[in-house]
């Protein structure tokens, strides 16, 4: 028999600010933290000019021994960390040795590989090489780092799987404790930004291009209007924990998880399937014992492009209806890629506790292709009690989690 999981503690870093209160206070003002980097214009052959950046903060409790082999993503995903333990009132070393970390992110550090090839490839030299580059550069650099900096001895995981990456950490957290493997979790994932990020995007014409003079307005998740995806960076990451000894231990418990689902779509690599993601969505209510009427919200992926947009709308709709709210963030944050489906589910948590959920920002004109389903265009003050999140990445990785909101 499945162990019950439960939410207790939530950490957010996004382009709307550096924690939760940040992000939530910015959904609910309807804020936009999309923004135009001059800088992108000096790429030649990239057009879109936009991006979500985590505003100018500082860090001055993370040492410089810590520090010095860190990139953006690390240190964010350390803040998100630090505050997820804060609000689970749980102190580092009570559960030092045996506190899981689980954090992905799409690759290491952009920004860190550019400049090692930057000394590199002139010469062919190695001279002007720090030996913390490495450290910054390696695939699992974040989990890495943030155990290091933390001083976790339990086990360390680092999943990769691009935009869904978030969602699978959470769920493969959520299958270890409910599974037994493990007591308490931290997991989500990280990611900072490049122009090599929206450039992967808008070679493959799925970028945002025609709003780089009107940066709020875009992306358009489900806009009759909307041209592709407006790239970002962040972290997310919530503290998972068994229930009973959340409660044993006195935890408030924000939320339960009550199932989780991943699947491939083998159809396209980077053109999602309708019903490749209708199965995944279906799995993961299985997994819950949960029928679709009993959904009260659904926490879309809807990052803006054409065809992305299209199969997910078409899939939630066929599984859902047109009854069940729904809608997608990206609007606010833009795409903060391995981080979107922590930092989304974290922020749909938040959400469902306080019975506000916040709309498809710069959804005006909802594209005939993507009806049929409840979206939301104005923020809605209801009772939520249970949440579905979907999460899906190129390559074909589906990831949904379902949870109940409280105890």
């Amino acid at each position: 028999m499945k162990r019950r999981v439960a939410i207790t503690g939530l950490g957010a870093v996004s382009p709307l600010g550096v924690g939760l209160p940040a992000l939530m206070d910015g959904l609910e003002r309807g804020a936009s933290g999309i923004v135009r980097v001059p800088a992108l214009a000096a790429v030649d052959g990239l057009r879109c000019q936009l991006a979500g950046l985590v505003p100018a903060f500082e860090a001055p409790d993370l040492p410089r021994r810590h520090r010095r082999s860190m990139s953006p993503m690390s240190v964010f995903a350390y803040l998100a960390c630090r505050e997820a333990l804060a609000m689970a009132g749980l102190e580092v070393e009570s559960a030092r040795d045996s506190l899981c970390l689980i954090l992905g992110s799409t690759v290491g550090s952009p920004q860190t590989l550019e400049a090692f090839f930057a000394d590199y490839l002139p010469a062919r030299s190695l001279s002007a090489i720090k030996s913390t580059t490495f450290f910054k550069a390696m695939g699992h650099a974040a989990a890495a780092n943030v155990s290091q900096a933390l001083g976790l001895a339990g086990p360390l995981l680092a999943p990769t799987a691009a935009c869904a990456t978030g969602c699978l950490a959470v769920g493969l957290a959520y299958d270890l404790i409910a599974g037994g493997r493990q007591e308490m979790i931290l997991a989500g994932g990280t990611d900072e930004f490049h122009p090599l990020v929206p450039a992967t995007f808008d070679i493959m014409n799925a970028a945002s291009v025609g709003f780089n003079h009107s940066p709020d307005q875009a992306p358009r998740p489900f806009d009759r209007r909307r041209d592709g995806v407006v790239c970002a960076e962040g972290a997310g990451v919530l503290l998972l924990e068994a229930m009973d000894a959340a409660l044993a231990r006195g935890a408030k418990v924000l939320a339960e998880i009550t199932g989780y689902a991943s699947s491939a779509d083998v159809s396209h690599i980077a053109h999602p399937e309708a019903a490749a993601i209708e199965r995944c969505l279906r799995l993961a209510l299985r997994d819950a014992a949960v029928a679709p009427g009993e959904v009260d919200y659904v926490n879309m992926h809807a990052t803006g492009t054409l065809s992305g947009d299209v199969a997910e709308a078409r899939a939630v709709a066929s599984v859902f209806g047109p009854d069940v709210p729904v809608s997608s963030l990206k609007g606010h944050l833009g795409h903060t890629m391995a981080a979107s489906g922590a930092l989304e589910l974290a922020a749909s948590v938040e959400m469902a506790r306080r019975g506000r959920l916040a709309p498809t920002r710069n959804l005006s004109d909802v594209d005939p292709d993507c009806a049929g389903l409840a979206h939301l265009q104005e923020p809605a003050c209801r009772a939520v009690s249970t949440v579905v999140k979907n999460n899906f990445a190129l390559g074909g990785v589906n990831a949904v989690i379902v949870f109940r909101s409280g105890a």
